[in-house]
């Protein structure tokens, strides 16, 4: 099965750049289809208000019921007290299986990181050429799978994406997709130094054509087992089933007491 980790949908109104316009589905699915993308995980373009934009994209999932895996695109700061009753809506309601954080907006937080360990949600966190913040994020909490988009960097900052693979190999639980990657030797370099295992496939549709970015993976040559996991694999085992966690098994796995969940 191929998984396409990365695509907008949605409206936004902030209305200055398409990102935060509009993402229209009907023609990336056309597209996703004819490249033989099986499903697709989505979530709003930016937004003033991510609660609302949520609420669209949960519509918009369960139009497409099977097709399409919706994940809560939250503003760390802004939605700060929030954010729970937000991820709980989301999931419960909508059934989403994740996180969005960008870093335009604000960078995850203990809040935000704290509710992913307790609903068992990975995180994609757009961390916009700024990498570091990754080194508070990914030893703290252990058992949050951080999906890093873009290898770091939309706008081809190799500096970020070399920091970026770096990490995916040091931290069991950082991954990357590959959504817009252009400099390829560096998604090259994450297969050979972590494994197929770290790197997720994505396209950042509609914007991006997902049969160009699946190319990218494609014409790799990988064997046929490490290209389904980077393909699909490696999302559909991270997006595990939504059970909360209590706060005393969240101490204790800190503590080392027990085993991870979300892996």
């Amino acid at each position: 099965m191929i998984v396409d980790v990365h695509c907008h949908a949605g409206t936004g109104n902030i209305m200055t750049e398409p990102a935060n316009t509009v993402a229209p589905l009907a023609t990336y699915l056309r597209r996703a289809r004819a490249a033989g993308i099986d499903r697709t995980v989505v979530f709003a373009p930016f937004h003033s208000d991510y609660a609302r934009a949520n609420e669209e994209v949960g519509r918009i999932v369960e139009r497409h019921r099977g097709r399409l895996i919706g994940f809560a695109f939250l503003h760390a700061a802004r939605d700060a007290g929030q954010i729970e009753p937000m991820v709980r809506r989301a999931v419960e309601r909508w059934g989403f299986r994740g996180i969005k954080i960008h870093g335009s907006d604000a960078m995850p937080t203990r809040e935000v990181c704290e509710v992913a360990c307790r609903y068992r949600l990975p995180i994609l966190v757009d961390v916009v050429r700024q990498p570091h913040v990754i080194e508070m994020l990914a030893p703290e909490f252990p058992d949050v799978p951080f999906i890093i988009p873009h290898l770091g960097s939309f706008s081809d900052d190799w500096r970020a994406q070399q920091t970026v693979v770096d990490q995916v190999v040091r931290y069991p639980n950082v991954y990357a997709d590959t959504a817009g990657v252009r400099r390829i030797d560096y998604v090259i370099q994450a297969i050979r130094r972590a494994g197929p295992e770290k790197l997720l496939f994505g396209s950042d549709g509609p914007w991006l054509h997902p049969a160009v970015e699946l190319a990218k993976i494609r014409v790799l040559g990988l064997p046929p087992a490490n290209e389904a996991l980077i393909l699909g694999g490696n999302v559909l085992r991270l997006l595990c089933r939504p059970t909360p966690t209590t706060a005393a098994q969240h101490r204790a796995r800190r503590r080392g007491e027990l085993a991870p969940t979300c892996r």
